[in-house]
């Protein structure tokens, strides 16, 4: 089975920035860019109170290319996880690539589904805590 590539505010990820940086790891180790998209995303779910939100945990609102760039920003902390940065980067693009034809109303071919499926099986090995 196939687990979903996000980030849980209780995963590896969000324990070791914390405990690497401290309770102010989102404010001290995201630019003002990343926090101020995260704070849109969550102030519009927060406001349609008929439809669950992704979490409560600015993380669970971050973009791919935000998370990457949290990562290349912050890389000796997440470095245990991924110690490839363009490892990861390619994983990304996968996922961002797949996300994107998906959310523009378009299907994916098997090849590109069988590919995402290694993309994340791949991930998932690398980064499991």
């Amino acid at each position: 089975k196939i687990k979903p590539m996000g980030i849980p505010p209780d995963s590896g990820f969000s324990r070791n920035a914390l405990e690497e940086k401290g309770e102010n790891w989102w404010i001290e180790s995201t630019s003002e860019k990343i926090q101020k998209a995260a704070k849109s995303l969550m102030d519009k779910e927060e406001s349609v109170r008929w439809h669950a939100t992704r979490g409560k945990n600015p993380i669970q609102f971050t973009m791919l290319p935000h998370l990457l760039n949290i990562i290349r920003q912050n890389f000796v902390v997440f470095e245990p996880f991924v110690s490839d940065i363009d490892w990861a980067a390619s994983i990304f693009e996968i996922v961002e690539r797949s996300r994107n034809v998906i959310m523009h109303s378009g299907e994916l071919s098997k090849r590109d589904v069988a590919r995402l499926g290694t993309a994340f099986r791949d991930w998932n090995s690398q980064v499991a805590t």
